[in-house]
Protein backbone atom coordinates (compact mmCIF):
# COMPACT_ATOMS: atom_id res chain seq x y z
CA UNK A 1 0.00 0.00 0.00
CA UNK A 2 1.11 3.49 -0.65
CA UNK A 3 2.24 6.09 1.38
CA UNK A 4 -0.74 8.01 -0.20
CA UNK A 5 -3.41 5.54 0.33
CA UNK A 6 -2.42 4.89 4.05
CA UNK A 7 -2.78 8.55 4.19
CA UNK A 8 -6.31 8.54 2.57
CA UNK A 9 -7.76 5.91 4.63
CA UNK A 10 -6.48 7.38 7.68
CA UNK A 11 -8.56 10.34 6.88
CA UNK A 12 -11.26 8.12 5.76
CA UNK A 13 -11.35 6.60 9.23
CA UNK A 14 -11.21 9.70 11.22
CA UNK A 15 -13.89 11.94 9.19
CA UNK A 16 -16.31 9.44 8.65
CA UNK A 17 -17.46 9.24 12.80
CA UNK A 18 -17.67 13.33 11.85
CA UNK A 19 -20.30 12.62 8.85
CA UNK A 20 -21.75 10.61 10.03
CA UNK A 21 -23.28 12.35 13.28
CA UNK A 22 -23.97 14.77 10.39
CA UNK A 23 -25.84 13.07 8.19
CA UNK A 24 -23.39 13.82 5.15
CA UNK A 25 -21.61 11.29 2.63
CA UNK A 26 -18.24 10.80 2.58
CA UNK A 27 -18.07 10.59 -1.40
CA UNK A 28 -14.20 10.70 -1.45
CA UNK A 29 -10.80 11.11 -0.11
CA UNK A 30 -7.93 12.47 -2.41
CA UNK A 31 -4.17 12.98 -1.37
CA UNK A 32 -2.40 14.79 -4.53
CA UNK A 33 0.68 16.94 -5.18
CA UNK A 34 -0.43 19.62 -7.62
CA UNK A 35 2.76 21.65 -8.99
CA UNK A 36 4.72 21.70 -5.80
CA UNK A 37 2.01 21.93 -2.84
CA UNK A 38 0.16 19.26 -1.64
CA UNK A 39 -3.67 18.59 -0.91
CA UNK A 40 -5.72 16.41 1.35
CA UNK A 41 -9.34 16.77 -0.08
CA UNK A 42 -12.32 15.29 1.17
CA UNK A 43 -15.73 15.35 -0.77
CA UNK A 44 -18.78 15.22 1.12
CA UNK A 45 -22.40 14.95 0.40
CA UNK A 46 -25.82 14.87 1.73
CA UNK A 47 -29.43 14.76 0.10
CA UNK A 48 -30.46 18.33 -1.20
CA UNK A 49 -26.70 19.26 -1.61
CA UNK A 50 -23.77 20.65 0.76
CA UNK A 51 -23.63 23.66 1.24
CA UNK A 52 -20.30 26.20 2.51
CA UNK A 53 -21.68 25.65 6.29
CA UNK A 54 -21.22 22.18 6.14
CA UNK A 55 -17.90 22.33 4.40
CA UNK A 56 -16.61 24.80 6.95
CA UNK A 57 -17.90 22.54 10.00
CA UNK A 58 -16.50 19.10 8.84
CA UNK A 59 -13.51 21.56 8.02
CA UNK A 60 -13.17 22.71 11.65
CA UNK A 61 -13.61 19.73 13.11
CA UNK A 62 -11.16 17.46 11.18
CA UNK A 63 -8.70 20.12 11.39
CA UNK A 64 -8.50 19.61 15.06
CA UNK A 65 -7.89 15.94 14.65
CA UNK A 66 -5.40 16.28 11.87
CA UNK A 67 -3.21 18.42 13.77
CA UNK A 68 -3.73 16.19 17.04
CA UNK A 69 -2.98 12.83 14.91
CA UNK A 70 -0.07 14.83 12.37
CA UNK A 71 0.01 11.46 10.19
CA UNK A 72 1.36 13.30 7.16
CA UNK A 73 4.30 14.54 7.57
CA UNK A 74 4.76 17.11 4.62
CA UNK A 75 2.91 20.61 4.21
CA UNK A 76 -0.04 20.55 2.99
CA UNK A 77 -3.66 21.89 2.12
CA UNK A 78 -6.95 20.47 4.07
CA UNK A 79 -10.04 21.28 1.65
CA UNK A 80 -13.31 19.76 2.14
CA UNK A 81 -15.88 20.59 -1.01
CA UNK A 82 -18.72 19.09 -2.83
CA UNK A 83 -18.10 16.59 -4.81
CA UNK A 84 -19.79 18.64 -7.49
CA UNK A 85 -21.95 17.22 -10.68
CA UNK A 86 -19.53 15.34 -12.79
CA UNK A 87 -18.23 13.72 -9.78
CA UNK A 88 -16.57 10.32 -10.67
CA UNK A 89 -17.68 6.59 -9.58
CA UNK A 90 -15.89 5.08 -7.28
CA UNK A 91 -17.69 3.22 -4.89
CA UNK A 92 -20.05 0.46 -4.54
CA UNK A 93 -22.55 2.77 -3.62
CA UNK A 94 -22.23 5.41 -6.23
CA UNK A 95 -22.67 2.62 -9.51
CA UNK A 96 -25.52 1.30 -7.64
CA UNK A 97 -27.15 4.90 -7.18
CA UNK A 98 -26.10 5.43 -11.08
CA UNK A 99 -27.45 2.33 -12.42
CA UNK A 100 -29.79 3.42 -15.25
CA UNK A 101 -28.04 7.40 -15.80
CA UNK A 102 -25.59 8.86 -18.48
CA UNK A 103 -22.23 8.58 -17.65
CA UNK A 104 -19.13 9.35 -19.50
CA UNK A 105 -16.23 6.52 -19.53
CA UNK A 106 -12.52 8.20 -20.62
CA UNK A 107 -10.29 5.21 -20.95
CA UNK A 108 -6.53 4.69 -20.38
CA UNK A 109 -5.89 3.62 -24.16
CA UNK A 110 -8.50 3.69 -26.95
CA UNK A 111 -10.49 1.33 -28.12
CA UNK A 112 -11.92 1.58 -31.73
CA UNK A 113 -9.68 4.40 -31.86
CA UNK A 114 -11.37 6.20 -29.11
CA UNK A 115 -10.70 7.20 -25.74
CA UNK A 116 -14.24 8.81 -24.41
CA UNK A 117 -17.66 7.09 -24.49
CA UNK A 118 -20.77 8.33 -23.23
CA UNK A 119 -23.64 6.22 -22.60
CA UNK A 120 -26.66 4.69 -19.89
CA UNK A 121 -25.22 2.76 -17.08
CA UNK A 122 -26.37 -0.92 -17.11
CA UNK A 123 -24.34 -2.64 -14.94
CA UNK A 124 -21.28 -3.21 -13.38
CA UNK A 125 -19.44 -6.00 -10.51
CA UNK A 126 -16.15 -5.55 -9.44
CA UNK A 127 -14.30 -6.51 -13.49
CA UNK A 128 -16.36 -4.63 -15.57
CA UNK A 129 -18.93 -1.96 -16.71
CA UNK A 130 -21.78 -2.10 -18.95
CA UNK A 131 -23.39 1.07 -20.62
CA UNK A 132 -25.99 1.21 -23.43
CA UNK A 133 -24.56 3.51 -26.25
CA UNK A 134 -27.20 5.93 -28.02
CA UNK A 135 -27.31 3.50 -30.65
CA UNK A 136 -28.47 0.97 -28.59
CA UNK A 137 -25.34 -0.86 -28.72
CA UNK A 138 -24.03 -2.40 -25.47
CA UNK A 139 -21.01 -1.90 -24.36
CA UNK A 140 -18.58 -3.55 -21.60
CA UNK A 141 -15.10 -1.75 -19.81
CA UNK A 142 -13.09 -3.90 -17.86
CA UNK A 143 -13.01 -1.99 -14.78
CA UNK A 144 -8.91 -1.69 -14.73
CA UNK A 145 -8.69 0.12 -18.92
CA UNK A 146 -11.28 2.62 -16.83
CA UNK A 147 -9.38 5.87 -16.03
CA UNK A 148 -12.70 7.58 -14.86
CA UNK A 149 -16.58 7.66 -14.72
CA UNK A 150 -18.78 10.05 -13.74
CA UNK A 151 -21.93 10.84 -14.66
CA UNK A 152 -22.79 12.79 -17.65
CA UNK A 153 -23.32 16.30 -17.63
CA UNK A 154 -26.40 17.33 -19.95
CA UNK A 155 -26.57 21.04 -20.32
Amino acid sequence: MSQREIYEQKTEAFIQPILDELGFELVDVEYVKEGKEYYLRAYIDKPGGITIDDCVTVSRRMNEILDREDYIPDAYTFEVSSPGLGRPLKKEKDFARSIGKDVDIRLYQAVDKQKEFTGTLVSYDANKVTIREASGTERDFSRTDIALIRLALDF
